[in-house]
């Protein structure tokens, strides 16, 4: 049965209320989130992402949905552990940019919980670390490997591939931008086809797409970032339309999604997103900062 747990937080001179439904989640969860202590909630950026995704689940998992969709997976649930270190690593204050897709894809976040998560890049370059459960309902040829899995998500390997000779290291990357996923839940029909939620009944969809805008307008809001990217048209548009209609004033843009089933993107993604990138300014302050990263080198 599910547990509702509520908490009211006073830190600083703020408070707000914690609602989370648990249904044999982790207790890890809720680190960082308790009252007092070194363990009180701390008021990052990190801790306020982490906050407005917790209550993102809250509304989610009060969503129904009928055919097509058979399978509902939520990794930031079963990959809340992977999921916070990334966030806790890389989300930070002085970000400009934020990258964002539209959901998990089902060999890249729903196995890491990370964004265009594919598994060697988020081990070997983004080094996060963790356990990754499974959901509660699991198709048996879509199967949670966790970071053991073997197959390549090609959407996230081009993604984070690119930013990886682009700066090399991560932090580079980091210092100004984050990535994120306008909504968090992967959904599968009963062969285990991928569905995107473009292709979910339209007052599901829209449902779903309301209460994810509503997060994405407190993302942008506590992150700061004065330009949101999409990762493809459609995370555009959608952006575009939450954080107009909310009155938040952020420039949104688009670079093309990397995925294979994008012809142009099997062409050539890599110089694609470089050269829009460069239009966007985006590519001159990664450069600016390894810039003055050799710089301060050469000067110790």
């Amino acid at each position: 049965m599910k547990q509702l747990i509520g908490e009211i937080y006073q830190t600083e001179g703020l408070s707000f209320s914690f609602f989370l439904f648990y249904d044999g989640l982790k207790s890890e969860q809720l680190q960082g989130f308790k009252q007092g202590g070194e363990a009180g909630l701390r008021l990052t950026p990190s801790s306020r992402f982490l906050q407005a995704e917790l209550e993102l689940n809250v509304l989610l998992s009060r969503l129904s949905f009928t055919e097509p969709v058979r399978y509902i997976y939520n990794p930031l649930e079963y990959a809340w552990e992977t999921h916070r270190c990334y966030v806790e690593r890389y989300c930070q204050s002085g970000q400009s940019i934020l990258f964002l897709g539209m959901n998990p894809g089902p060999f890249g976040m729903a196995q890491t919980g990370v964004p265009f998560g594919e598994v060697r890049s988020v081990v070997d370059w983004l080094k996060i670390t963790g356990e990754v459960g499974h959901p509660p309902n699991e198709h048996p040829k879509r199967q949670i490997r966790g970071l053991a899995c073997t197959q390549s998500e090609v959407s996230g390997a081009r993604f984070w591939g690119f930013f990886k000779k682009l700066c090399g290291e991560p932090e580079k990357f980091f210092k100004h931008c984050f990535v994120h996923n306008l909504c968090p839940l992967i959904f599968m029909s009963a062969s285990g086809k991928n569905l995107t939620p473009p292709e979910l009944p339209v007052g599901e969809r829209e449902k779903l797409l309301a209460l994810c805008d509503i997060t994405l307008c407190k993302v942008v809001e506590t992150l700061g970032v004065s330009m949101v990217i999409g990762v493809g048209r459609v995370a555009e548009q959608r952006a575009r339309r939450a954080l107009t209609a909310a009155g938040v004033s952020v420039r949104v843009e688009s670079i093309m999604h990397p995925s294979p089933r994008n012809p142009k993107a099997n062409k050539g993604w890599e110089g694609e997103a470089r050269t829009r990138l460069t239009e966007l300014g985006v590519i001159s302050l990664l450069s600016m900062s390894n810039n003055m990263m050799k710089a301060h080198k050469e000067n110790e």
